[in-house]
């Protein structure tokens, strides 16, 4: 239909628009990708042309649902449980043993804080919580918490119901899939569901990462930040300034996981690379307050 056409200057103002909001820098070449997933807003409201909706949007209460509908209209998501699987292994392999050693020391109750900064649809932070469980199983009772974030409402409420179709699940061996996840029956046939203990490990939580502050005690300390397949969506600017922010909530010797295609190059100095996109932060690393 000709009236749903996105012009150039309409694209220009989503472009604008999006990056103000929630940090994303768009190409020129994903002018029809803002058209097909805005689509649908024009047909909600009978609107003739993306202006018509881009009016509705600036002259909409930053509070109202329609904000929410946009955003997520806008946003990405693409996951996979064991997506980039020497991630978990280095987890396993490295992180956890450094822990355990550690936790022999009398600074009270071993905890372990995650924080997953664009969880999608929940897979990361389900494979997480398995790989902890397992590589924590007889190594004493520990607090470990996730914090799941990500800014569209409706992956998150998909990722808090822990709900997959089993193809979603292939990547998950066998011998865990049984452990850790409910075959589903009747009308829920096809289907397996994150077992208690996996979902009462993780808190899902709407956070847009240039929010200031964040949602959480200036005085959190993660342990371990996965941010993959996220910076590469915003432009130079705005990596710094969140990944110069990640320092201010990840403990000194903490670890940050950034996706395969993505780097710290020109961005900070802050971090040490230990290779295939893991980055820890130096143990001598004052701390600072989170804005």
């Amino acid at each position: 239909m000709e009236e749903y056409l996105l012009t150039p200057n309409e694209f220009d103002l989503f472009r604008k628009l999006i990056h103000k909001k929630i940090g994303i820098s768009l190409a020129d070449g994903k002018r029809n990708l803002v058209q097909s997933r805005l689509r649908k807003r024009l047909a909600h409201h009978q609107l003739p042309t993306y202006q018509a909706y881009y009016d509705l949007l600036i002259n909409t209460p930053e509070s109202d649902a329609e904000w929410t509908d946009f955003i997520n209209c806008v946003t990405t998501n693409k996951t996979d449980f064991y997506r980039e699987a020497h991630h978990f292994k280095f987890v396993t392999d490295q992180i956890i043993p450094e822990a355990i050693a550690n936790s022999k020391t009398p600074s009270g109750s071993p905890r372990l804080r995650v924080w997953h900064a664009g969880c999608s649809s929940g897979e990361e932070p389900y494979t997480l919580a398995i790989t902890l469980q397992e590589a924590l199983q007889g190594k004493g009772t520990w607090d470990v918490k996730q914090l799941a974030s990500d800014i569209d409402t409706q992956v998150l409420a998909h990722a808090a119901e822990g709900v997959y179709d089993i193809d979603r699940v292939s990547p998950v061996p066998a011998a865990l899939l049984s452990k850790y996840f409910l075959r589903g029956t009747g009308s829920n046939s096809g289907k397996v569901r994150a077992k208690a203990i996996l979902r009462d490990q993780v808190a899902f939580r709407q956070i847009n990462l240039l929010s200031s502050p964040w949602p959480f005690s200036a005085k959190t300390q993660f342990d371990i930040i996965f941010c993959r397949n996220v910076v590469i969506y915003f432009d130079k600017p705005t990596q710094r300034r969140l990944v110069e922010r990640f320092t201010q909530v990840l403990r000194p010797g903490g670890y940050l996981f950034l996706g395969h295609s993505e780097s710290l190059l020109g961005i900070s100095d802050s971090f040490e690379s230990l290779g295939r996109t893991i980055f820890r932060l130096p143990a001598g690393t004052p701390m600072k307050l989170a804005a």
